[in-house]
């Protein structure tokens, strides 16, 4: 029985099924069964050569690499029918990459003589490996390790990849603050410096001058140069850790609008890292797209300007930047484009009658923006004091967000189907009505509410008056507490969309329409994902809106994602990498971007990994359907 066993599962596995009966039987007869329970390490880089070719029964394994600098680099994803060990086996000095059990696996093992044997006289075997394997795989590998290497890659890599520390000036000038204008900008002249670090009489930095500010507070004011330094320093001092990639120091400026950060190593002051710093070092720098956006005047001015981000987008995947760096940065320069909408419209205005805070939501609220997204947005505004207080209050804001919607409109920024927008009545009330809105969606969770509620609830602030968002984050908690009859609601919602994977781990595609033989990665995958980490979030009181970022505050504080938080993370990141490449593709053959995606146009590589997130979403519903049943009632 096992025998035939053995024989019926080669005879459908290239390249077993090219043998004859009678050798075929004879390899069968060699085989016997090897079990590696989930995280196995099966074989190791530069360990031991193998003496068995392994073909997967049941499970799967991952197989991959480690470069010079230890970054993990992965070949390939093998599941059921899949054969790993073969290059350390014939070559018999070593293993040249590690293989570990990504879930409890069942092998059937066939030992070196027999392979070797099966090499010497079936050409037809020789071939396969020789041709399929190693340039399928082993010439990948070197490509992406290639690829990775500083020694080739271009200047926005680095900028992923170059810590602050190793890119700062070391020799940081520094004066007390009881200099004078005049003697501190002698000192900046003479050693041809663009800023001058304040400190104290403890060495610790108390603020910085730049020459930005000797232009616009002194010279442009007609200050005197006999003022002390002290008088006109940034006293706000914004730094970067020098352990911290420049690609965080690159947010930071384009955050703050600032030229200069200090950098600090355990508290004590390293360095100085300047824009200029960066954009040498990367040629052309996102930076420089935030100052376009930031010297405009009008409306007008910004939208060349706000067409120049789809490009950015592509010089950052050619560059091999990972997804959440493209969204992190993509949801700056976005910000910035908005701030500065906001800004020109209450200039034309006037000042709002009360204080107000803009919040954004959906992906531009958890900043995983990647091509141009709809609009999700609303207004926060103070409770008016008097009737007539919020009647003006209405009549202003109804103007002022009408401007601005049609102003992100013009800037490629289409408006929400669902109506999302500030531009709504229903999404620009006072803070009372918000905390009403969401105290009635949690105690009445009707199917609307559960909605509004999933797309709500990623809300950031994004200008303004934040404490008014800061306060409804607070409620929200509070209300949230020990509302089990809601988090079943939202539970009920999070597993009733399944990922697209058949009985036989096949993908579930569109049968018909526009669309046929595709599968929405968005709906399908990433939305799955999202309501996932959400609920867990929910659960918890994590304010967090960033999927990475909830995933990050939860690991230490739920059981799941302590347990899983690096395949949810690593999932995410894969999904929407290959959304953003799709949707690119897209673009450049001249078409409308979407999620729908062909299985079959995916490399096998990708193919294995989409696999193994679907069933990493299925695994983790199914957890949660048992954790929140009986009591479903949706």
């Amino acid at each position: 029985m096992i025998l035939e066993e053995v024989v019926q599962f080669l005879q459908e596995v290239p390249p077993f099924q090219f043998l004859d009966d009678e050798t075929l039987r004879g390899v069968a007869s060699s085989v016997f069964i090897e079990f590696f329970p989930k995280g196995a390490v099966i074989l190791s880089q530069e360990g031991p050569a193998s003496d068995f070719l392994r073909i997967v029964k049941k499970g799967g394994v991952k197989v991959y690499v480690r470069s010079g600098d230890d970054e993990e680099v992965i070949i390939d994803y093998r599941s059921e029918g899949d054969a790993f060990g073969f290059l350390s086996l014939v070559s018999g000095d070593k293993s040249r990459a590690n293989v570990t059990a990504v879930e409890d696996t069942i092998c059937y093992s066939i030992d070196k003589k027999t392979i070797t044997s099966l090499l010497d006289s079936k050409p037809a075997f020789t071939e396969f490996f020789l041709k399929s394997f190693l340039s399928k795989y082993i010439d990948r590998t070197f490509t992406e390790m290639h690829s990775k290497s500083l020694l080739y890659g271009g200047g926005d890599r680095q900028l992923f990849t170059t810590h602050v520390g190793d890119l700062a000036a070391r020799d940081v000038e520094t004066a007390p603050p009881d200099i004078t204008i005049r003697e501190a900008a002698e000192r900046m002249s003479m050693r041809r410096i663009s800023s001058l670090v304040i400190t104290g009489e403890d060495g610790v930095p108390a603020g910085i001058v730049t020459d930005r500010d000797l232009r616009d507070k002194v010279v442009a004011k007609a200050r005197s140069v006999d003022d002390r330094i002290s008088s006109i320093m940034s006293v706000s001092l914004i730094k970067v850790e020098a352990r911290d990639y420049c690609f965080e120091a690159l947010l930071k400026m384009i955050r703050y609008n600032i030229h200069h950060l200090l950098v600090v190593q355990e508290g004590r002051l390293k360095g100085v890292v300047t824009n200029h710093d960066l954009m040498m070092l990367q040629g052309t720098s996102p930076i420089s797209l935030a100052r376009e956006i930031e010297g405009q005047q009008s409306i007008d001015g910004l939208i060349p300007a706000s067409k120049k981000i789809n490009k950015m987008i592509t010089l950052l995947l050619k560059e091999g930047a990972t997804a959440n760096n493209i969204t992190r940065i993509i949801s700056e320069i976005n910000d910035r484009m908005v701030r500065k909408i906001l800004e020109m419209t209450e200039k034309k205005h006037g000042k709002p009658p009360l204080p107000y805070c803009w919040i954004v939501f959906g992906s531009e609220g958890r900043k995983e923006q990647t091509f141009k997204t709809d609009q999700d947005n609303a207004i926060i505004y103070a409770d008016p004091p008097t009737d007539s207080a919020g009647a003006a209050a209405d009549a202003y804001f109804e103007r002022f967000t009408a401007d601005v919607n049609d102003a992100l409109v013009r800037c490629g920024f289409p408006p929400c189907p669902g109506g999302y927008m500030a531009s709504n009545q229903k999404w620009r009330r006072p803070l009372r009505i918000w905390k009403q809105y969401f105290a009635d969606w949690i105690h009445t969770p009707t199917p609307e509410a559960i909605l509004a509620s999933v797309i709500l609830f990623d809300f950031r602030a994004l200008h303004g008056d934040t404490g008014l968002a800061d306060e409804l984050w607070e409620y929200l908690g509070v209300t949230l507490k020990d509302q089990d009859i809601f988090l079943k609601y939202m539970a009920n919602l999070t597993i009733s969309v399944r990922p697209p994977l058949g009985f036989f781990k096949t993908f579930v595609v569109e049968k018909s329409g526009e669309h046929k033989d595709k599968l929405n990665l968005k709906f399908k995958c990433i939305a799955p994902l999202l309501n996932i980490v959400r609920l867990y979030s929910l659960e918890k009181g994590v304010t967090e809106t960033s999927t990475l970022d909830r995933i990050d505050a939860l690991r230490a504080i739920h059981r799941t994602v302590a347990e899983f938080g690096d395949e949810f993370a690593q999932a995410f990141e894969f999904i929407t990498l290959l959304r953003i490449h799709h949707q690119f593709d897209q673009i450049e053959l001249g078409k409308e971007p979407d999620n729908f995606i062909d299985p079959e146009a995916l490399t096998n590589l990708e193919k294995k990994a989409l696999k193994e997130v679907c069933q990493l979403i299925s695994r983790t519903q199914d957890s949660i359907a048992k954790q929140y049943n009986p009591g479903m009632t949706m």
